[in-house]
């Protein structure tokens, strides 16, 4: 996210030769960084799940079969866009946009990485699990990607349920169902991703209307899209906080997760009533901050309090 970041402001990362810069570049169609945050949700999971820590060659095994399958959903996402991400400064120097791999090695590594997935999850971890990751994998690369992304202002809405499917993945590695705080973790990370990536967007306006790609700052306008990143944070904290009135999450979790959401909040605010590129920038970063702690407090009420 960071050499995105940098893209914007008109730094271009260096890039690696020989052997050396293939990996990096099939490294970077798994789009690693997106990997890490749905690890953490899984983890976070499993953990509650576990009320403590799951088996290690458990978690080592989910978080490996999670990577590969994430990874092969981004290095799809990135055969199929690789028209749109020539155009746009955030993603001109992808590997497949930048033409550095041929768009049949990264689908063939895509495949590998999705079977070697469904094939972890299912023989060694458990059916449901498997087809948990699979549904969100499918979700992502043919709803989001092929059918919604070109063609709606819906897109990251809808499409967001992709991303919030590790959390019931790592619950079911443990538990063989779904539970409650799974849900939970679900459904807060559906109400936050619009507002993260709309923030995002609105840093890079001008890059999806070159793309024709119809992300709401493009084609409802800014004030328009300051409005619903206010109204997706009021929505998202209010959730997180009702955990607590019905009994998914202790009095504990009630502080610190209001804490958090209240500074989500007022960046959201900021947002709306100040500069557009710098208070988005800030909610963008603090959005990826925001998630990783609300996981670290869910685990905490789940497991200590």
């Amino acid at each position: 996210m960071n050499s995105a970041l940098a893209r914007l402001e008109g730094v271009s990362p260096s890039h690696a030769t020989g052997w050396r810069g293939v990996l990096a570049d099939y490294f970077d169609l798994t789009k690693p960084r997106i990997i890490t945050l749905l690890l953490v949700t899984t983890l976070a999971a499993m953990i509650m799940a576990a009320r403590g820590l799951p088996p290690f060659g458990l978690t080592l095994l989910t978080l490996l079969a999670g990577a590969f399958a994430a990874g092969s959903a981004g290095a799809f996402n990135c055969v199929i866009d690789r028209d749109i991400d020539r155009v746009m400064r955030r993603t001109m120097l992808r590997p497949l946009a930048a033409g550095r791999v041929e768009p049949a090695h990264a689908l063939l590594f895509a495949s590998v990485l999705g079977g070697t997935s469904f094939a972890i999850f299912y023989l060694l971890v458990n059916p449901l699990a498997a087809w948990l990751s699979l549904s969100g994998n499918l979700f992502y690369v043919v709803v989001y990607t092929l059918w919604l992304k070109r063609r709606t202002t819906l897109n990251i809405v809808i499409g967001g349920a992709a991303g919030a499917v590790p959390p019931l993945v790592g619950w079911a590695a443990v538990t063989h169902t779904i539970g409650a705080p799974a849900l939970a973790l679900f459904a807060l990370v559906f109400l936050w991703t619009p507002p993260h990536f709309w923030a995002l967007a609105l840093m890079t306006e001008t890059d999806y209307e070159r793309a024709k790609v119809p992300m709401l700052p493009n084609v409802r306008g800014v004030p328009r899209t300051k409005l619903e990143i206010a109204v997706y944070a009021v929505l998202m904290v209010a959730m997180s906080l009702a955990l607590v009135p019905l009994h998914v999450m202790s009095v504990w979790y009630f502080v610190p997760a209001a804490l958090l959401g209240a500074i989500f909040l007022v960046d959201a605010l900021r947002l709306f009533g100040g500069a557009t590129k710098t208070h988005a920038r800030a909610l963008f970063k603090f959005s990826i901050l925001y998630l990783a702690l609300m996981c670290l407090v869910m685990v905490f009420d789940r497991v200590v309090a």
